[in-house]
């Protein structure tokens, strides 16, 4: 964590959302509440036309030993609603029916000076350390171990974090023996001796983690940390020949570095790895001003780093002459810039302190959605990616010594996690009502996404920008339409800024949305001013 083809029109035009289904406390959305009608948008859908199988990893997210994620998150023994484990049977009820994926863990700055062998074995045994990324007190009761056990009751895969930092490749190859490798060596003995008989099978491993980065604790340089990733690469893959391993690209585009770092590490590590890392986080002060008009087409960045990263991976690729196409692991993304300031990330030597615990409104649940919707346009490539990250930091979930509440985030993620299956849709949108964007000039209002199932079910993911009007879209279906309605749900309010919290959970939730109308092989229907829809047909 750090602080034009047919096909290139669709990447540039569309965008769309996601899906939960929900109550809501405003008034039922309605033509005379849509503060005027836009233009209309005309979308093209063949359902003969997809893009890519969608990975379900790429709506992953992420848990780091930072603030109230592990303690007081997931793990809070000693509490009524702790089970035997001490795992928070509320929020771990919540994450089984979301059907997230793929966690990735321990960090995060966190792992870079993380040492697996303090977080196993009996608790008792366990050192208390200073945990230096984030000026906290780590207690080590929750480890590698538990955290495993956690994925399997959460009915999610992990994506484990190594330590290339303080650590050495040495090491990450012994942590790969310690929970791959069934017994009669150094390290599955000792898992063994913990009191785990069976190995895990962990295939998923980040290299790293923003090793660019000035404020990591072990920063080097490209070449250095390129050559010590290849290293890592060699050593895992004697233990393991089944690994997927990503190497840790570069933090963002703000980064002086920035494609210059995944170049150069590349060129040191490329054959060893399967993928590369991208992170992002956005916000609405220095990137927008408080402009909400460009704040809501801020997803468009992310597909520029996409395709600016991709595009290195293919010259590296061609320069090695290699057959192998190395894919894209978007492992933290989010909104994320009123927890900033010095006091919010700087733990002050306590343990489980409150950083980070942004409060999400409207607006950047409406980012989310078009942050997803281009995750979906780009999943051809992008095949890991992670909400950075699941409770209590930056987090759609939050909770307190007595419940959890879902923030206003929540929900288009929840949406990609229950409908976006099967294969990501070319969807074209025809040209329509735009606004000038600096950076981007003329953007579309609405952003349209869409996946088909292998049932056939057809799902659409819309996000209006527009602040004042509402639009309509009419369908134009290709191939065979959509017979059948099966959930039509949206996202959207009169206040931006509105966020639900403790005293007021269902402030921002979803609601149903004005069903569409469908005869002689076109759909109508309207989606309302700042708002994020979900549409679902079956076959």
């Amino acid at each position: 964590m750090a602080f034009r083809s047919r096909r290139g029109f669709l990447k540039a035009a569309s965008a769309a959302g996601v899906a939960a289904a929900a109550g809501h406390l405003l008034a039922p959305f309605s033509r005379a509440q849509a503060s005027g009608l836009g233009g209309a948008f005309r979308v093209d859908l063949d359902t003969r036309r997809t893009l890519a199988p969608l990975d379900r990893n790429i709506f992953g997210s992420f848990l780091e030993h930072l603030g109230r994620a592990i303690y007081e998150g997931i793990y809070d023994p000693g509490t009524p609603l702790a089970d035997g484990n001490g795992f928070r049977t509320d929020v771990l009820d919540e994450i089984r029916k979301m059907q997230v994926p793929m966690v990735r863990y321990p960090g995060g700055n966190f792992v870079s000076g993380y040492h697996w062998l303090d977080g196993v074995g009996p608790k008792k045994d366990r050192p208390t350390v200073l945990e230096k990324a984030w000026d906290s007190v780590e207690t080590n009761q929750f480890g590698t171990n538990e955290f495993l056990a956690w994925c399997k009751l959460a009915g999610t895969t992990p994506l484990m974090g190594l330590n290339l930092g303080t650590g050495t490749p040495e090491m990450a190859a012994a942590l790969v023996e310690y929970l791959n490798v069934e017994k009669g060596t150094k390290w599955s003995d000792l898992r063994r001796s913990h009191g785990i008989a069976e190995p895990y099978g962990v295939t998923n491993w980040c290299l790293g983690n923003e090793m660019d980065g000035p404020w990591q604790i072990g920063h080097m340089s490209a070449t250095e940390y390129g050559e010590k990733a290849a290293d890592a690469g060699r050593q895992m893959r004697y233990v393991d020949r089944n690994l997927k391993l990503i190497a840790c690209g570069s933090s963002g585009p703000r980064t002086s570095t920035f494609l210059v770092w995944d170049r150069e590490v590349l060129e040191q590590c490329y054959e060893y790895v399967d993928g590369i890392s991208l992170h992002r986080y956005f916000d609405n002060t220095t990137e927008t001003a408080g402009n909400s008009a460009y704040f809501l087409a801020l997803n468009l960045s992310m597909e520029r780093q996409i395709n600016q990263v991709a595009a290195v991976c293919d010259y590296v690729q061609g320069i090695k002459r290699s057959p192998k196409k190395l894919w894209l692991s978007f492992d933290e993304w989010n909104v994320w810039y009123r927890a900033r300031n010095g006091v919010d990330v700087d733990g002050q030597g306590r343990q489980a302190p409150h950083l980070l615990e942004e409060v999400y409104n409207l607006e950047d649940a409406l980012l989310v959605g078009g942050l997803i919707n281009s995750l979906l346009r780009n999943s051809d490539r992008v095949r890991v990616g992670c909400l950075a990250q699941l409770v209590n930091v930056i987090a759609p979930i939050m909770t307190n010594a007595t419940g959890m509440y879902l923030q206003t985030i929540f929900y288009p993620y929840n949406w990609a996690l229950q409908y976006a299956r099967g294969a990501a849709l070319q969807v074209l949108v025809e040209p329509g009502p735009s606004y000038e964007v600096p950076g981007y000039g003329k953007v579309p209002y609405l952003d349209v996404a869409g996946t088909l199932d292998a049932d056939g079910t057809v799902t659409l993911f819309i996000l209006n920008r527009d602040l004042s009007n509402g639009h309509q879209v009419e369908i134009t279906w290709e191939a065979k339409a959509g017979s059948r309605l099966l959930d039509s749900y949206v996202l959207t309010g009169s206040d931006l800024k509105a966020m639900n919290g403790f005293d007021a959970p269902k402030r921002v939730v979803p609601q149903a949305a004005e069903k569409p109308v469908t005869s002689a092989g076109s759909t109508k229907m309207e989606v309302p001013a700042r708002s994020y829809s979900v549409y679902r047909w079956g076959a």
